[in-house]
């Protein structure tokens, strides 16, 4: 039961990992997408203004909101920033909800701001034909929900996308944490008891239990009689290594003359039977020598 645990929550865990990676993967992609879409908006404002030398300036992002810089001074009519602003963001499909405010640099008073609806059209474009003076200037985008969202909107998970990105990727790491610390309590509980109890020995997936004389896999015990146990510890202590049979009969049987025959073969072939549960666990015949207790570790 123990070891099925641990990997139910490895998996777990590696699925957990995965999706936290390809949530940071999506949102550092949707935030490039972003830039990009807003840096051709610049683009397209400067040479609408007659300028196609001056930079556009690097996308800052403040409050979730984002600012659009520019090197140069310039002029704009508000209609015309209306039409180049919307088609951007309709082919970039950034969003169908946003407000633009136009913000003079040095005073970042707002001389200009408009929004656009869910219809694509704006609710507010004040003064359309009057031409703003050539100054500098930034353009502050704020993005919204659909409108048909709104009313569902009662906690950040529901709010824009980068928040559904940071809430999904802080709880995925909340249940990795958590997972984390259900496994590492696991083995320490593994391996105090098998620490705390001086008779246990881990073989394997098993347990061997040389006070009681007993096998312990998961939930299940099976006993082995005495000769049993002293040949399983004999083997145990040379592990890896081939025991001469001359060796084993000494070690185990002795002066008692209670063996005849193939009895250490039939003891080794009860072992092997009991020990059938784990395959990287396996006793070893080496012919013209004796038996070998090979442990895959």
């Amino acid at each position: 039961m123990r070891h099925t645990s641990l990997k139910i929550i490895f998996c777990f865990l590696s699925s957990i990992l995965f999706v936290v990676c390809e949530s940071n993967a999506q949102e550092e992609f949707n935030e490039k997408h972003i830039e990009v879409s807003l840096r051709m908006i610049g683009h397209q404002v400067l040479l609408n203004s007659g300028d196609s030398i001056s930079r556009v300036l690097p996308i800052l992002k403040e409050n979730g909101n984002y600012r659009l810089q520019f090197e140069s001074e310039f002029e704009f009519t508000p209609d015309k920033l209306v039409a180049i602003v919307d088609r951007v963001v309709k082919d970039a499909n950034l969003a169908v909800r946003y407000i633009v405010e136009v913000e003079q640099c040095e005073t970042k008073e707002t001389v200009y701001s408009f929004e656009m609806d869910n219809l694509g059209k704006s609710d507010i474009v004040p003064c359309a034909d009057r031409s703003q003076p050539k100054s500098c200037y930034s353009l502050l985008f704020t993005f919204l929900p659909p409108e048909e969202t709104i009313s569902a909107i009662t906690t950040p998970i529901e709010g824009s996308s980068n928040e559904r990105h940071t809430v999904l990727k802080y709880s995925l790491i909340s249940v990795l944490l958590l997972l984390v610390t259900i496994g590492l309590y696991f083995l320490w509980k593994r391996k105090r008891r098998s620490s705390s109890n001086a008779h246990l020995i881990s073989l394997g997936a098993y347990y061997f239990d040389k006070r009681n004389s007993e096998l312990i896999i998961e939930e299940q015990r099976i006993e082995l009689t005495s000769k049993e146990a002293d040949l399983l510890l004999l083997l145990y202590d040379a592990a890896n290594t081939p025991v001469e049979r001359g060796v084993i009969l000494n070690r185990v049987w002795g002066d008692e003359g209670d063996y005849i025959g193939r009895t250490l073969d039939v003891f080794i072939s009860k072992l092997r039977k009991k020990l059938e549960f784990d395959s990287k666990v396996k006793i070893v015949n080496i012919r013209g020598i004796g038996y070998k207790l090979v442990l895959d570790v």
